[in-house]
């Protein structure tokens, strides 16, 4: 399955209707870099495609955990996570990204025959300081192994494994996927910074596979990804060790395409972008040709998925009891973010 294969279409991605917050960036949210530069449809030349676009805009209403922000000037679509209650894959998450991805590939759609597509990066970050995605939702996997619940376990598993194939096959559209991590990436938040294109980190952040702490592995996409960009080898290595890594250490791995410095990552997506900009067809182009020599079907993430599930429903209560001590250490992270105004309540 090439970069250009229509991406599929699981259960959680179905036509549910647009429903995003936008918020219209101004220039001194992206920093001084940015200076200058507009979000505001009417940037667009084209008549129709202003039309379309602002109409899109005008639908997206009230997402509860993704914000997102469209730099229409630079073609730079940020997706900023922010989940209710602790910082991981929740369930409404996964659906929000989903419902995103689908509403940019319609779009697309509809402005085709202009030949214009605004939408060159989609980038994904967290507005929890700290945090990029802590992982699984493991109260929900605990509640739903305890009461067998399979269907809501692969349903779940089908979610994530939707988006993260979206993400690296570009939506099948001239679209690149940029994961700017900020904070630590553990689990599941780990399998969404790799499904991206282009992984950039600040120093000093943290990634890490815990799920074997509690008899699980990461069943939504780590194996592929890693198997991959370095090998087999170093892909089970990282899954069955539980190591946390440094940013440093996968980028000489080549885990982590991109370095930057504390404070300086939104900057530095700035930078890469304009630094890209004539070469945009060609890196799309490349994208395209890895998944090629090195292809990654949907079916292949979704049989993984498949193991995780039932390797979930085999877990007895020690393993569900250290799933929720993980979870509680969640909780308390969340709790002092809020506390100290960083970020909403649940």
């Amino acid at each position: 399955m090439t970069g250009r294969s229509e991406p599929r279409r699981g259960p959680a991605s179905q036509d549910r209707g647009l429903a995003a917050t936008w918020v219209n960036q101004t220039a001194a949210d992206f920093g001084p870099s940015s200076a200058g530069r507009s979000a505001s449809v009417e940037s667009l030349p084209d008549a129709k495609a202003r039309k379309v676009y602002g109409n899109w805009l005008e639908r997206c209403r009230q997402f509860k955990e993704l914000e997102v922000s469209f730099d229409a000037s630079a073609g730079v679509l940020w997706c900023h996570m922010n989940p209710i209650g602790r910082p991981s894959v929740t369930s409404g998450l996964v659906e929000e990204g989903c419902e995103l991805q689908c509403s940019v590939k319609r779009v697309f759609e509809e402005v085709s025959s202009s030949g214009l597509h605004p939408v060159r990066y989609m980038v994904w970050d967290s507005k929890i300081p700290g945090v990029f995605n802590l992982g699984g939702d493991l109260r929900l996997f605990s509640q739903l192994i305890r009461q067998g619940d399979r269907a809501g376990l692969l349903a779940y598993a089908t979610a994530c494994v939707q988006v993260v194939y979206n993400n690296i096959v570009g939506l099948g559209l001239p679209i690149l996927t940029i994961s700017l991590v900020e904070g630590d990436a553990l689990g599941g938040g780990f399998e969404k910074a790799l499904s991206t294109n282009v992984l950039i980190a600040e120093r000093g952040t943290r990634f890490g596979l815990p799920e074997v702490l509690f008899g699980l592995f990461p069943g939504m996409g780590a194996y592929s990804l890693i198997s991959r960009r370095i090998g087999s080898a170093q892909a089970k290595r990282m899954v069955l060790s539980g190591r946390v890594y440094g940013a440093e250490e996968l980028y000489e791995l080549g885990l982590v395409d991109v370095l930057t410095e504390p404070g300086e990552g939104r900057e530095t997506v700035d930078d890469y972008v304009a630094r890209n900009a004539r070469h945009h067809a060609a890196q799309c182009a490349v994208f395209r040709a890895d998944q090629r020599v090195n292809p990654l079907a949907y079916e292949e993430l979704h049989d993984i998925a498949l193991i995780w599930v039932e390797t979930a429903l085999s877990l007895e209560e020690p393993d569900l009891r250290k799933m929720e001590r993980l979870a509680a250490a969640q909780d308390r992270r969340r709790a002092a973010a809020v506390s100290q105004g960083q970020t909403k309540a649940p």
